[in-house]
């Protein structure tokens, strides 16, 4: 069954709903709604949203990929609408590339992480440098989180790591019907 193309009429209920800021907020509307498919075997997760928080969009994703693996009988399926912008993008990532769906006209948004944060440097000189050092640990971590999460998106399409590497600084924004050629996707709606 899970690499079976669904009808639209698939989709009419999903079993969990989210539209908005993927925050702390939305986690635990997300875990409350997901809580209730305990019994189910085929769950749709319908989003929409214009970004967020990246971890919460991991720490939902990591929650679909653990559900996924300790019951593999059940299939969960991604329904994107109109925006699955950023962390949306990401959350999206961790379905299996055969149970992604968007509707008509709806676009991905892929772009690097952000940073914002002042630096300062005072005091003596093996402080400053171990606080230089602290935040390129920082960068290089969050660099490597998403790449990892750049290659979930990828997996079994025809767009490669390294092309969404040079195209996620600029802000790639990928209609449906393109991310269903390219692969990134099972159908449009």
């Amino acid at each position: 069954m899970a690499s079976q193309v669904l009808p639209a009429s698939a989709f009419q209920n999903p079993a969990v709903a989210l539209s908005g800021v993927v925050d702390y907020g939305m986690y635990i509307s997300f875990r409350n709604q997901f809580n209730n498919t305990a019994g189910l075997d085929f769950v749709v997760v319908e989003l929409s949203t214009l970004g967020g928080d990246p971890e919460v969009a991991r720490m939902m994703g990591e929650d679909i990929r653990f559900a996924s693996e300790m019951s593999p009988q059940r299939r969960f399926v991604f329904l994107g609408k109109a925006a699955i912008y950023s962390a949306g993008t990401t959350f999206m990532s961790f379905f299996a590339r055969e149970n992604r769906y968007l509707t008509r006209g709806s676009r991905l948004m892929i772009h690097e992480r952000l940073l914002s944060k002042d630096l300062a440097l005072n005091g003596p000189l093996t402080v400053c440098r171990a606080t230089m050092q602290a935040t390129l640990n920082e960068i290089e971590c969050s660099i490597a989180i998403q790449n990892e999460g750049f290659q979930n998106l990828v997996n079994g399409s025809k767009v490669t790591l390294e092309e969404v590497i040079r195209r996620a600084p600029a802000n790639w924004y990928v209609e449906a019907q393109e991310a269903r050629e390219l692969g990134l996707i099972e159908a449009v709606l």
